[in-house]
Parts: C-alpha cells; sequence; structure tokens
C-alpha cells in the first residue's frame, strides 16, 4: 500500500519593511561635543572688481578633504562611496566656483564646533561631520565632513571652525537670506576619527 504525502503550504501575508532612518551616533567618552552651530554670512558686497579670484585656507581644506575621500574610497573597492565622494567634491568645487565669479552678494556659510578633550593624551586632529536630518522623518537631508588639525590638550576645549561656500542642505539658497531655512530642520555632529600627539587613533567603526 503506497503512502500519500500531503504537502501543505501556508501562505504569509508579506510585510513591507521600510527602512530606516538615519540616526546619530554615541560619541567616544574622551571627548565631550559642548556645542555646535552654523549661520550664513554675506560675502561679494564689497568685492575689489579688480581682484582676481582669492582661494581662502577653508577652500584649501575642503578641496584636500575631497581628495582624501575619493582615494580611501577608491582604496577600499567601493565604487557607489568611489561615485559619491566624486559628485560631493564637483559639487563643492562648482559652488566654490561660483561665488569666486559673481559680482553680486551672495552667500558663505560658517560651521562651528567646541569640542573638550577628557582623555589624557593630546588631540592632534580631529575628522567631524555636521550632520542634517528631517526633523519629523529623522532621514538625513545633508552632511558636511571636515577635518581640523588642531591641538587640544588634555581637559581642554577648542573651537573649530569652517567658512566655506557649502550650504547645509539644497533646499537652502546660497544667494538669497530666508529666515525660516532652519525650519523642519535636526542637526548632529558626528566624530569621524581623531588622532592624538603620540601616534595613536580612535575611528569610528
Amino acid at each position: 500500500m503506497k503512502k500519500v504525502v500531503v504537502v501543505i503550504l501556508l501562505v504569509l501575508p508579506c510585510v513591507a519593511v521600510k527602512p530606516q532612518a538615519s540616526a546619530p551616533l554615541r560619541e567616544p567618552s574622551s571627548i565631550s561635543v559642548l556645542k555646535f552651530g552654523w549661520n550664513k554670512e554675506r560675502i561679494g558686497w564689497e568685492q575689489d572688481p579688480f581682484a582676481g579670484p582669492i582661494e581662502n585656507f577653508d577652500e584649501m581644506r575642503v578641496r584636500a578633504r575631497n581628495e582624501k575621500r575619493i582615494m580611501d574610497a577608491k582604496k577600499g573597492g567601493n565604487g557607489s562611496e568611489v561615485s559619491r565622494a566624486e559628485r560631493d567634491a564637483k559639487t563643492d568645487e562648482a559652488l566654490i566656483s561660483s561665488i569666486h565669479k559673481n559680482t553680486n552678494a551672495s552667500y558663505a556659510f560658517v560651521y562651528k564646533l567646541r569640542l573638550q578633550n577628557n582623555d589624557s593624551r593630546s588631540i592632534k586632529s580631529v575628522d567631524w561631520d555636521y550632520v542634517f536630518y528631517d526633523a519629523t522623518t529623522a532621514y538625513e537631508l545633508g552632511r558636511r565632513q571636515f577635518t581640523s588639525e588642531e591641538k587640544i590638550g588634555p581637559g581642554k576645549s577648542k573651537e573649530l571652525k569652517f567658512f566655506i561656500p557649502t550650504p547645509p542642505t539644497k533646499t537652502i539658497s546660497v544667494n538669497s537670506l530666508n529666515k525660516h531655512e532652519r525650519d523642519g530642520l535636526s542637526e548632529a555632529i558626528v566624530i569621524v576619527r581623531v588622532e592624538y600627539m603620540d601616534g595613536s587613533s580612535w575611528t569610528r567603526q
């Protein structure tokens, strides 16, 4: 007598899983973020029409940071990260070029961060990101990446500052001032890497 095997298939409803929004990460205990912020500053309204384009030190550091991002991404073999780094670098170059060429008044952006060193070692440099989120959905809208080569002694604090043409997000204009531009934005600082004077370092995993 043959046995009959009955296979019962259970049909389960498909549940769509929404991708999780980006969220700020906790910083190492050796560093405290005391204060951070950004603001717009008007430039170009007193520009000398006979003066050539002048690249400030912050712009040079932005270019150096972009080149380092591209090189690191290529070494890591991450094609999508290479494309993203190159795209961000082109955006920064276009903004820098447009500000130097524009004889009309426009705006640049100051990003500030005050850090305290809680470690027994002196800090040599800090890689840090200023990240902007949608206040409602918590999705990332913009990220500005900086490298500050500033010595911060044990127990000391210092303000790190950059003046660059790149706005926090694409929704913020470089040619006009709008007091409501901050509405709907949430902000956070992410410490990416800390290098100490003794040669040791901490890197976010």
